[in-house]
């Protein structure tokens, strides 16, 4: 599949759906021109076609808000482009950190993964825990006893392994070991996405190393 392949519309232009490669969260849609795609291609950094302005723009030019481009993806119909980034800072011009916050079906703002929902459900609990709020409770506990649940959790998740206790149990036990962990991350001030974009790179670089 070459640039030669793809089936711009009458204007030159085909849409590109722009997702973060490490989570697979939607950011946002743009158009390309045959020139946004080869300096996208050229460059490793997102590139597209104002349609309002009439020009071609990089992406975070201005603003910082760079995408590096891992892999650009064609449709069955090679009328339509995924575009893989990593993407720097926010990737939509309210400030949201995608396109897609919004929700018609009155569900509000949309996240990513559950892991990021969950993310989110413990900064609101450290910042203001209701009565009777579990991880409001730990995080009071300080970051010890944090540490000391996911040893404990950890433990569980081995002991249903090795225990042969069934996949059901070991999916619990690995989901309350996950959970834990976004507790520490959130006591630290560090986030699921950081844990994820790590991954990401190592296997990158694992990826570049082999190839």
């Amino acid at each position: 599949m070459t640039i030669d392949d793809l089936r711009f519309d009458d204007q030159g232009l085909i849409p590109a759906v722009v997702q973060e490669a490490s989570t697979g969260e939607l950011l946002m849609v743009a158009w390309m021109d045959r020139v946004a795609v080869e300096a996208t291609l050229r460059t490793g950094l997102a590139h597209f076609w104002s349609r309002t302005r009439r020009a071609l723009w990089q992406k975070g030019e201005t603003s910082g808000h760079i995408q590096h481009v891992h892999n650009v993806y064609v449709d069955c119909d090679a009328d339509t482009l995924l575009v893989q980034v990593r993407q720097e800072g926010v990737a939509c011009h309210t400030g949201q950190r995608t396109c897609f916050f919004r929700s018609l079906t009155g569900g509000g703002s949309v996240a990513a993964t559950m892991l990021e929902r969950l993310e989110g459900i413990v900064r609101d609990r450290k910042i203001a825990a209701p009565a009777g709020s579990y991880v409001g409770a730990l995080l009071a506990r300080g970051e010890a006893a944090i540490c000391r649940k996911i040893g404990e959790e950890a433990i569980e998740v081995v002991t249903a392994a090795l225990g042969r206790e069934g996949d059901e149990r070991l999916v619990a036990e690995m989901a309350d070991l996950w959970f834990h962990t976004i507790v520490l991350l959130a006591e630290r001030g560090l986030t699921v996405r950081a844990v994820l974009e790590e991954l990401d790179r190592r296997h990158a670089d694992r990826a570049s190393q082999s190839g």
